[in-house]
């Protein structure tokens, strides 16, 4: 399992993790928000959107930063700018004074994110979905078709042969590097929706389900790392284009731009699904935020009662250069989690987060290490469906 650590930011590629740079967010008024196919919905071309501009950078001039790029997140209605601080200047009071700026919504250093995952051994023609959940009597009543999914995270093989024709989408946050194939977000899209009786490889959870490859993470020295902007920008393309789910495999601080963007999208309808780390008694953020699926691969005493265990341990699933391999770790028991919401919604396409969650059922007892995790997914979907699935006792 991948934590977060000052070490691993550190350690991070140059470019990757911008460094002492912090988020500085300018109101936007709700009148200019025009959503259309862009990331944000895009600028008007209208003054307001340069006075905005000469605004940041009076703001960068009086507390001696530089104004370095900005970005529309309409669906806050904010218009977010990165500043970079100067060498001995202190991140934590400058975000305080900048915060308390009348000018100025608020203010935060950006955040970095690791995602909870880690490769294994070669692939074992086994998958525990297939023997625990038994997928292939799921699918004769739901395949997810008709959902889409965003997968934020690092970047997906979209000509994998098990993912041919699943990817609807492919867009890149991580705008110093770009667009590649990555590890982890090959992994979790696999997981999710790799391509069904195509004889190769696996079988995803929804395997008529689309993704969205959300590009916010990159590879570095085989761990996958993100931060608040990039993560920022694929959540508020999220939630403008349709994603019904959002798997979002990775955890790190409380982060307030990131809370706000979920709040949104949660109010949009939109399930979100993160991967629970040991580390912190909570899971984690985004984990512990209300109303997130939390999904955890490992029993933990610790653990809020209402977080999910799911497969993640030895997981087959689809890996660059046209491979497969096996994965363990929270980040995959998150993803059977994203894929199961695909097949509830496909069946119940209005239901609210929490009529999903609630139809969820969950075992009574459970067993720390079983590969099964604590999911009743057949007597789930006995119960939606009200007939016969599975093993009918």
């Amino acid at each position: 399992m991948l934590l977060l650590s000052c070490a691993q930011v550190e350690a991070a590629e140059e470019g990757a993790r911008p460094a002492r740079q912090i988020l500085v967010m300018l109101h936007l008024p709700a009148a200019h928000f025009r959503p259309d196919s862009s990331y944000g919905g895009g600028y008007p071309n209208d003054i307001s959107s340069h006075a905005r501009l000469t605004i940041a950078q009076a703001v960068a001039d009086q507390y001696h930063l530089t104004l370095v790029s900005r970005w529309p997140m309409s669906t806050l209605e904010v218009d977010c700018f990165v500043m970079t601080l100067p060498d001995g200047m202190s991140m934590e009071d400058t975000v305080k004074q900048v915060s308390a700026d009348s000018r100025v919504e608020w203010a935060q250093e950006i955040n970095v994110f690791a995602t909870l995952g880690e490769a294994a051994d070669p692939l074992y023609p086994i998958q525990p979905s297939a023997t625990f959940w038994h997928l292939d009597q799921l699918h004769t009543v739901s395949t997810g078709k008709g959902v889409r999914i965003a997968v934020i995270d690092s970047g997906v093989e979209d000509d994998h042969p098990d993912l041919l024709g699943q990817v609807s989408a492919r867009e890149n946050f991580v705008l110093d590097h770009a667009y590649v194939a990555e590890t982890h977000g090959t992994a979790v899209a696999g997981i999710i929706v790799a391509v069904k009786g195509n004889r190769v490889g696996i079988a995803g959870i929804a395997p008529d389900a689309k993704i969205m490859a959300l590009r916010a993470c990159w590879q570095d020295v085989g761990k996958s790392m993100c931060n608040s902007f990039t993560i920022g920008q694929a959540l508020n393309f999220a939630i403008l284009n349709g994603a019904k789910v959002v798997n979002m495999s990775f955890a790190g601080p409380k982060d307030q731009l990131l809370k706000r963007l979920i709040e949104v999208a949660q109010q949009r309808g939109m399930l979100i699904v993160a991967a629970a780390t040991g580390a912190q008694a909570d899971g984690g953020f985004p984990a512990s935020l209300p109303g997130v699926f939390a999904v955890a691969d490992k029993m933990s005493s610790s653990r809020p009662a209402s977080t999910l265990y799911a497969p993640g341990q030895d997981i087959p699933t689809t890996a660059p250069h046209f491979s497969w391999t096996l994965v363990s770790g929270s980040s995959f028991s998150a993803a059977h989690v994203s894929g199961l919401a695909a097949l509830l919604l496909q069946l119940r396409p209005k239901d609210t987060q929490e009529q999903i969650r609630q139809s969820v059922l969950t075992k009574s007892t459970y067993i720390s290490g079983a590969g099964s995790g604590n999911i009743e997914v057949c007597a789930t979907f006995r119960k939606l469906v009200e007939r016969c699935i599975c093993e009918c006792q």
